[in-house]
């Protein structure tokens, strides 16, 4: 999904944002057995229907990934091989044991673990690299991790599927 470096100024729409799966920018690293049962166990949850990624854009040498994780999201510890800059612009998220609002933000150094939630309304997230391609290393690797998370996708699935981004209680 490079876009073509054609002017000295580019205007993105989110209307026309890609899904982030569908690009080939995020590459997964490979899951022990225990990750896959996991995972695949997420899957049936439903825990697909709490999360959203877009890629706004995708110029040489920048990327920009709207992220929507819906309430109370258990996203999995994980790193990435690139950098990234965060700024949450809608809803909460708990990372640590600190609560980030809309207008604040984090900053990740290359592989290092992390994980947050969503906080109750969701989260929207911008994510800023210097890259087009980042990988994604799954490091929950306690089989506990993923039947709770499971349950949380299960209980939540139904209320994810009708549930607004929290920047629409702006509009």
């Amino acid at each position: 999904m490079l876009q073509e470096k054609t002017a000295r100024m580019s205007i993105f729409r989110f209307a026309e944002a890609v899904d982030l799966e569908d690009t080939g920018i995020m590459r997964h690293a490979p899951l022990t057995p225990v990750q896959a049962e996991g995972v695949q166990a997420l899957v049936d949850a439903g825990y697909g229907e709490g999360a959203r990624s877009r890629v706004l854009v995708d110029l040489p040498g920048f990327s920009l990934v709207h992220v929507w994780f819906k309430a109370e999201f258990p996203l999995l510890l994980h790193s990435h091989d690139q950098d990234c800059l965060y700024y949450v612009i809608a809803g909460s998220l708990r990372l640590g044991r600190e609560t980030l609002e809309a207008g604040d933000g984090f900053f990740i150094e290359a592989d290092v673990p992390y994980t947050y939630t969503a906080g109750p309304e969701g989260v929207e997230v911008l994510e800023y690299r210097n890259a087009n391609g980042f990988d994604f290393v799954n490091h929950a690797r306690d089989a506990a991790f993923y039947q709770r998370a499971a349950q949380i996708a299960a209980s939540q699935r139904q209320a994810w599927l009708d549930m607004p981004p929290p920047s629409a209680a702006r509009k």
